[in-house]
């Protein structure tokens, strides 16, 4: 594995969250990137590790003079900063207008990010929090790079039917036409579900019976569980057993699931939370 990219279509499924959900259970060490060119919410929403705010500063705006001049793998790190709970992380821009600082740069980002699992200093997955896309946002400029590209969509009818759309749309982009679900290239689309885990087995046979018909070459790849609650505790904005969530341990499904089909990729021992406890994030 290296560059792992979530997005979504339309409205506010959870994107962030499904990203720091999926990197605290991360099983090797892995950096969270905001790579949403609305900018991003960690800055607002989490501590770093001496305690006090993260810098604003310090992150995708910070690498934007650096990546002009070329970009090494391990030169991400240093614009990186630890949260409380000792996720790294890569802070996003402060608002869409600072998006002009990374014209052209996207695919050098994306370059680095899916290099950073080869480093032979300080290898890591990268977790690129995209937000939500179209057929004009620069992000999608880095997914051509990626080992996978999840679409995160909730289950509401029109929800599937965006998510099948742009799952066809980025196809189209990525492999040059329309797949059978059996011609997996990389990167591989796959969708997860936020849904209440006690539908989440026959929505995902539903979800996945419909981007076969599709042709869109994606699929169902897990369901992340609709916890406010958790994401609360994700957030910081709550107090509780966060590794108890539903999120978190649905989270955990996900990244074992991932881990057993793609884990060969995996050069590098795991490298996670202490005790594989989950680390402090935010979400949206």
């Amino acid at each position: 594995m290296a560059l792992i990219a979530l997005a979504a279509d339309k409205g506010s499924p959870g994107v962030t969250t499904a990203a720091v959900a999926l990197a605290a259970v991360w099983p090797r060490r892995v950096l969270l990137a905001e790579t949403d060119p609305a900018g991003g919410d960690l800055v607002y929403r989490s501590a770093a590790a001496h305690g006090g705010p993260l810098n604003p500063n310090t992150g995708m705006l910070s690498i934007a003079a650096t990546a002009r001049r070329g970009l090494v793998p391990d030169q991400l790190w240093d614009h990186v900063q630890p949260l409380s709970g000792g996720l790294e992380v890569l802070v996003g821009l402060g608002n869409a207008e600072q998006a002009a600082g990374l014209a052209g740069l996207w695919p050098t980002l994306g370059r680095a990010f899916a290099q950073l699992a080869d480093s032979p200093h300080a290898p890591a997955d990268v977790i690129a929090d995209c937000g939500r896309i179209s057929g004009d946002t620069p992000a999608v400029e880095m997914f051509s790079q990626a080992a996978l590209v999840l679409l995160v969509s909730r289950t509401e009818p029109e929800a599937i039917a965006r998510v099948r759309d742009r799952a066809a749309a980025l196809t189209a982009k990525l492999h040059g036409g329309p797949r059978g679900a059996s011609a997996l290239s990389t990167p591989l689309i796959g969708v997860i579900l936020l849904t209440d885990p006690s539908d989440s087995a026959k929505l995902v046979h539903q979800v996945n019976d419909m981007l076969v018909a599709a042709q869109t070459g994606a699929r169902v790849v897990g369901t992340l569980a609709d916890d406010p609650s958790g994401a609360d505790q994700l957030a910081g904005r709550k107090r509780g057993r966060l590794d108890k969530s539903l999120l978190i341990r649905s989270a955990r499904k996900v990244t074992v699931d991932l881990y057993q089909q793609f884990g060969a990729a995996w050069a590098v021992p795991a490298a996670g939370g202490p005790n594989g406890q989950p680390t402090a994030g935010a979400g949206r």
